[in-house]
Parts: structure tokens; C-alpha cells; sequence
């Protein structure tokens, strides 16, 4: 018999494992601190796999009890089954390309001849793993197209391994190798350059990253005799990255220090055409300014940077001269890509988080902007020198993505492909208003819902947000979103302070000591949302994932009322320990670090599992993370949920969804669907939805 929600309301509190606690305390600075479950900081005991088996347990059975959870989803894989391709590559006279048949675990890597060929698979990632876990994470063509290398990363870890590929057989080659992370693969002649860390002890998952080296492999040579290109054991949380130019004349090292707390980069390079010789300094040191070389012009480098320019501006550097010299200066909206394709520089700007887009010729002289079909995010434009059009992707909450081609000589854009999805965009709008935040600034945000929605305070409302590392959520379309939209949903996307909306100022009025800000963000977001009406607080859920859910996470503690429904995905939820685990210490730069006693009071102030109080009537939770995840390592959410459900006495679930085989994030399009499909269930079970709407025949 199915439990209504009356019945689940009555059942009064859930009851949870019991979870061990320690008299574990450190001292930060003369401040005494409880950590009573950090032994479930370690992924690999007995102890830690028994808890998540009886949360688990727990999780899944009150989302059995909810009738309508299956139908979401249901719904959710109907409506994910489309055909998803990507814009095409070219490289000699193969396109390259993605494609996604609807419902497949993992994209399919395919190429024709010329664009009217006929599709070839090339990389099926669905058949590398029994379970469809296993990602295509890199595919590098050399530079004549005969050998690729193709990375591949198992269970959603962020450790990648790499194979080479024959392209003419589509065979591997013997070369393997392994330990990659936070790498590419640049090709210079007959081998590639990558970085990796050393094997780590313990586990590999959970144990800190340090000494990011770069090495150059030669083909059909053991891992072994890899050459070693650089590396730096004085520092050793810095990012060693090394880029190739497209006539692989010039090798770039990319140096970054984020572990010390600092935004920008170090560049170095290396002339092939000259004799054998070390890196030459571009910017030798590291400062708060980023460099990022777009594109050698000659033997002088198009660069784009942030130098002086919050906005970013796109200079020219000699290395002949050592001049710098302003091919675009900065603008009031900040740009967001560039990079070079047929002769052009194709450059992207913001204006209040929506696309534009302009071509100029190499020396910075504007030809023209490329008139899209609408307010929405367009990506792509990259190419090799000799292309005569480029291909871009354009979206929007209510535009699916569509593939379009640019003719560079007639500077005119036409549809390549357009996806078919069960949607109908005239049946929704979006709508971005400017509401203001607690210290008066004013915050932008998209909602997108069904046409004559009433603003009556009784529609559930799922409001987004992530709010850090420079990171912007432009308007995008996701076709998940549309079960929820159905029921009347409102959705909510919140562009806060520390994303790059609004380029390195946004950024910066949202890190550090003014990481509160971005709180306040997003709880005047809920504010504005109940004042207009469109929702109430009985009505109102928040959802954000990895930095968006220490958002969540944060927020509920400091404005429990406003909320019904909380989902803390894959959260950094221990802000006093983040930076001890894999890469966590990268974050410091956004964060700042407790072994700082000025950062310590700020961090510890707002750290979610830190600030949880008895007697305090927390919103419905659903926590999600995951056992591969390697980047917020899920020790961070089993704290969390474990002091959660150890001080909340009230009737709301406190509950926590592990997955297996997955990672940051979904692993694969299965688990995705499954996710979410219990997320809106918990969401409207929570919000009083006792049953589903009929959805009206397509």
C-alpha cells in the first residue's frame, strides 16, 4: 500500500543510524573545535562503508513511499530522449563529433569525411564498463590527424588514464599511461606533452594532491621512460600545464598557485625552431593576474588578460622586443572567451549574463557582430587557421541547443542541426529581473515557468545558485527541468556575487572575507521571489551543487524559515579541513584557509556543518554526493549528515543519498535521471504535493 503524505507526516521523526562520535578536538588559533566523525574521513574502513549501507537504507526507503517518484521519472527519460550532438571539429578532411542517441550512459565519438559523409563511431565509452561509468574524457588528434590520445576516467574520479589511438586502424597502441590529472594532451612532433601527479599512497581518492609534474611522451615507449619537462618540488601545490601552438612550433608552461591564495598565472615557452633551450618567461612571476595565449601571429603571441583590466582585454606580446601591445582593450561587460579560427578573433562579451558575440581581424580591428537568434549563451567558434566557417551552439531555458554554421566570407550564420525534444518553448517564458541584496547592490536572476503562471505565493519554486570562483550561470536550456516546470514549477536561477557575471569585481566581492555576501545573495533571491508572489516559504526550495552546496548548506542555517525544501549537493560542508583533501587546498584562493586566523574567524562563522544548531527547525534535506567523488570528497556531506541528523529533533527528513560509481558528478545518464527524478520527488512530497498533474499528450 502506497503511504500518502498525511501518513508520512504523521510518522513523526525518521530514526537514523547511530554514528559513532569521538572526543576528537583541534585548536585553531586558540579556538577549540569538536570534529567527533572524522573517522569518516576515511573512505576505505569498514566502519564508514557500514554507515553509508544503513543511510542508504534509510534514504531509500522513504523515497519508495512516495507514488509519484517513479513517474517523474519516467517523464524525465522521455523527455531526455533526444538525439544530443555536439558542433563538429574539423581536422584535414574528417569532422569530428559527439552524439548522445537519447538515452545512452555516455556520448559516442564519431567522424565523417567532409560534412556530408557518412558517420563512423569512433569511441563508444558505453562499452568500456559494464555499468556505463567509464568517460571519455580526452580525445587530442595530432597534428596530421594519424594518432589521437584518448583519455578515459572510470567510476566520475577526476584521475584520468590515457591510451593512444591509430587513427588510420582506430586500434590502441601499447602506450599507457596513468596518474593524469588536471591535464590536456599537446602533440609536438611524434609524442605529446601531459601532466600527472606521482602515484599516491593511501587512498586515491581522498589522499592530497601535490607536485603536479609535466612530462612529454614519446609513442610507442612505456610510461617509464616518459621525459620529465617540469616540475617544481619547492612548490608543490601549483598547476604545471603545457599547450602547443596549432603549427606546434611553440611549447607554452602554464604555471598557477591558487594553494597560496593567488587568481593568476606564470607563462613560459619553449621555440621549437630554435636550438635546444630552457622556458623562457612571458610572465615569470606569479601575481593576481591571469594570461592565456590565444593564438601566435608570426612569432609574436595574441594574449588575452585580466592584467589591469577586471574585464579582461586581449594584448599582443613580441618575444623578439618584449612589447606588450592592446589588440582589444577592456570593455564595461567582460569578456568571456576568445580565440582564433580562419584568420579572425572571434571574442565573446557578457551583457547582464547573455551572449554577444563580434569577429575582428588580428590586429583588433572590429568586421562585424554576429547576430543571434536571441537573449540567450552561445559557445563554439574555436578552429584552425585555414577554416573558412566555424561552427557555434546557442541556448537559452526555453532554446534547446542549436548548432549553427558561420560563414566567415559572408559573415551569415545558418542552422546545421537542431534537436527535436518533447518541449514546447511557447508554452514558457523567461523572465530577468534585478533584485536588490542586503547591502543594496543589485543581483540579477532568470526565472523561467509556464505561461499564465498566477502569482498567488503557491507555486513550488526551486531556486539555483552557485556563486564563487569566477564561475557564471548564463541561461541554458535542460531538458530535466521540464517535468518540474510541468507541475507548475517556477525555477530560479540566481546569479550571485563571486561567479564572473560581472567580471573580476563580481568575482572578488564574493571571496574570502566577503564570502557572506554571496549568502546574502541568495537569501534575498528567496525574498524577492516570496514578496512578488511567486512563491512562499512553504512552497520554497534551494539547490546548489559543490560550492553551491556549501551555499545551501550555509544558507539554511542562517535563514531556516524561508525555506521548505533543502538539496546540498556534493557540498564543501567542512570549511576548517576542505583544503587537507585531493585538490582542496586550490580552493584557498576563493575561501581562504583556516590555518589563517583572520580567515579562520570568517570560515568557521558560515562552515555548514560547523554552524548547526539544536532547537532550530531546518527545511526538508536531501544531501547527495557520491563514493568517486574525488574533487569534494564525500567525507564532507557524511559529517555533515551525520551532525545534522544527530541535532535536529523535528518531524522534517534529514536524509542523505549516496551513490556508487559515480563522482562530482553524474557518472553517467542513468544515474543522472535517477537523481534527479528523487529529487523532485523528496521536493514535492515535501511541499505537500500528494499527486502528479496529467501532462498533456505531445
Amino acid at each position: 500500500m502506497l503511504t500518502t503524505s498525511a501518513t508520512l507526516a504523521q510518522q513523526g521523526p525518521l530514526t537514523y543510524p547511530q554514528a559513532r562520535k569521538t572526543d576528537q578536538t583541534d585548536d585553531y588559533h586558540g579556538t577549540k573545535i569538536a570534529d567527533p566523525y572524522r573517522w569518516m574521513e576515511d573512505d576505505r574502513s569498514a566502519e564508514t562503508a557500514e554507515w553509508v549501507k544503513a543511510e542508504n537504507k534509510v534514504t531509500f526507503a522513504y523515497l519508495d513511499q512516495i507514488p509519484y517518484r517513479r513517474q517523474l521519472q519516467e517523464r524525465l527519460e522521455k523527455v531526455y530522449n533526444y538525439p544530443k550532438y555536439s558542433a563538429p571539429s574539423r581536422k584535414g578532411e574528417w569532422y569530428y563529433f559527439y552524439k548522445n542517441d537519447g538515452l545512452q550512459n555516455q556520448s559516442v565519438l564519431y567522424r565523417q569525411k567532409g560534412l556530408d559523409g557518412t558517420p563512423e563511431v569512433v569511441i563508444d565509452p558505453n562499452k568500456l564498463s559494464t555499468d556505463g561509468t567509464t568517460r571519455l574524457t580526452t580525445f587530442a588528434l595530432s597534428k596530421n590527424g594519424k594518432y589521437a590520445v584518448v583519455g578515459t576516467s572510470q567510476g566520475g574520479s577526476d584521475w584520468n588514464e590515457y591510451r593512444v589511438m591509430d587513427m588510420t586502424t582506430k586500434q590502441y597502441l601499447s602506450d599507457k599511461i596513468e596518474w593524469v590529472k588536471v591535464s590536456g594532451a599537446s602533440w609536438q612532433g611524434d609524442g605529446f606533452y601531459y601532466s600527472r601527479y606521482p602515484k599516491p599512497e593511501g587512498s586515491a581518492l581522498a589522499a592530497k594532491n601535490e607536485n603536479h609534474q609535466v612530462f612529454y611522451h614519446k609513442l610507442n615507449t612505456p610510461q617509464s621512460a616518459d621525459r620529465l619537462v617540469y616540475e617544481d618540488k619547492g612548490n608543490p601545490q601549483r598547476f604545471h600545464t603545457l599547450g602547443t601552438t596549432e603549427d606546434e612550433r611553440f611549447a607554452i608552461l602554464n604555471v598557477s598557485d591558487r594553494g597560496k591564495g593567488k587568481d593568476g598565472n606564470a607563462l613560459f615557452y619553449i621555440d621549437a625552431t630554435k636550438p635546444a633551450q630552457s622556458f623562457i618567461p612571458i610572465v615569470a612571476d606569479i601575481t593576481d593576474f591571469s594570461y592565456g595565449i590565444l593564438d601566435n601571429v608570426g612569432g609574436d603571441f595574441l594574449i588575452e588578460t585580466n592584467a589591469d583590466a577586471p574585464n579582461s582585454k586581449v594584448m599582443k606580446y613580441s618575444p623578439a622586443t618584449k612589447k606588450w601591445t592592446v589588440i582589444l582593450p577592456e570593455k564595461p561587460e567582460p569578456l568571456t572567451s576568445s580565440g582564433t579560427a580562419g584568420g579572425k578573433l572571434f571574442v565573446q562579451y557578457s551583457k547582464d549574463v547573455t551572449s554577444r558575440v563580434y569577429v575582428y581581424d588580428l590586429n583588433g580591428k572590429l568586421e562585424n557582430e554576429i547576430q543571434l537568434p536571441g537573449i540567450g549563451t552561445a559557445s563554439g567558434f574555436g578552429g584552425e587557421k585555414d577554416d573558412r566557417f566555424v561552427f557555434y551552439t546557442f541556448t537559452s531555458f526555453t532554446f534547446p541547443p542549436t548548432i549553427y554554421r558561420y560563414d566567415i566570407a559572408t559573415k551569415k550564420s545558418t542552422v546545421f542541426r537542431e534537436p527535436e525534444v518533447d518541449f514546447r518553448p511557447t508554452d514558457y517564458e523567461t523572465k530577468q529581473v534585478f533584485y536588490t541584496s542586503k547591502d543594496g547592490t543589485k543581483v540579477p536572476m532568470f526565472i523561467t515557468y509556464r505561461k499564465g503562471v498566477k502569482l498567488d505565493g503557491t507555486n513550488p519554486t526551486l531556486l539555483y545558485g552557485y556563486g564563487g570562483f569566477n564561475i557564471s550561470l548564463p541561461p541554458s536550456f535542460n531538458s530535466l527541468l521540464i517535468p518540474f516546470l510541468e507541475q507548475g514549477g517556477v525555477y530560479a536561477q540566481a546569479n550571485l556575487r563571486g561567479g564572473g557575471e560581472y567580471g573580476e569585481k563580481w568575482h572578488e566581492q564574493g571571496m574570502k572575507l566577503k564570502k557572506q555576501n554571496v549568502f546574502d545573495d541568495f537569501i534575498a533571491a528567496g525574498e524577492y521571489l516570496i514578496a512578488q508572489k511567486y512563491t512562499s516559504p512553504a512552497k520554497l526550495a534551494i539547490r546548489g551543487g559543490s560550492n553551491g552546496g556549501l551555499l545551501v548548506g550555509a544558507v539554511m542555517n542562517q535563514r531556516p524559515d524561508l525555506f521548505r525544501v533543502a538539496i546540498p549537493q556534493v557540498g564543501v560542508m567542512d570549511m576548517l579541513r576542505f583544503h587537507k583533501f585531493t585538490i582542496g587546498w586550490n580552493w584557498i584562493a576563493d575561501y581562504g584557509s583556516s590555518d589563517n586566523p583572520e580567515e579562520f574567524k570568517v570560515l568557521a562563522g558560515y562552515s555548514p556543518i560547523h554552524n548547526i544548531r539544536e532547537g532550530v527547525n531546518y527545511p526538508a534535506t536531501l544531501i547527495t554526493t557520491a563514493d568517486h567523488d574525488d574533487r569534494v570528497v564525500p567525507a564532507h556531506s557524511f559529517k555533515y549528515a551525520a551532525t545534522l541528523q544527530e541535532k535536529y529533533k523535528g518531524n522534517n527528513p534529514m536524509l542523505i543519498r549516496i551513490d556508487v560509481n559515480s563522482g562530482h558528478g553524474a557518472s553517467n545518464t542513468k544515474k543522472n535521471i535517477e537523481t534527479m527524478a528523487d529529487i523532485y520527488a523528496f521536493t514535492l512530497w515535501n511541499m505537500g504535493v500528494k499527486s502528479l498533474r496529467e501532462i498533456a499528450a505531445k
